[in-house]
């Protein structure tokens, strides 16, 4: 059990570190970072941004290798369904009208040695 709690414990490490590194790589980029973990009732979002006039909702996706497949392989058809309603959410509640566009980055790797990959447009908010 012991064991357990120590490696859900680097997880979380390993996700958080591979945020920071993602809100340090789109700032270089002139993204500007609006929110982090933006959390509302049951919705949630990684980061949501600003590049020009574009709102950017970013998931990311931190693992430290692809021994068991890629990052982005973990954003199926239900994650793309709460992503866009927690974007829906978020758009109501700031009462934003911008476009939106949906990223996904990938970090790989440890602290000091992440692979970062950005997937712009990565998907469309499906039609239900």
């Amino acid at each position: 059990m012991q064991q357990s709690i120590e490696i859900m414990a680097e997880h979380n490490e390993l996700g958080k570190e591979g945020e920071e590194e993602v809100v340090r790589f789109l700032s270089e980029k002139g993204y500007i970072i609006h929110h982090r973990n933006w959390r509302f009732r049951k919705y949630e979002i990684d980061i949501v941004a600003q590049f020009r006039d574009e709102l950017i909702i970013v998931e990311v996706k931190t693992r430290s290798n692809t021994l068991y497949g890629t990052p982005e392989s973990a954003i199926n058809d239900a994650k793309i369904r709460r992503i866009v309603s927690s974007t829906n959410a978020y758009l109501h509640k700031y009462e934003i009208d911008l476009p939106v566009r949906f990223d996904i980055i990938t970090v790989t790797g440890c602290k000091g040695t992440f692979q970062i990959t950005h997937i712009e447009e990565a998907f469309y908010p499906p039609i239900w």
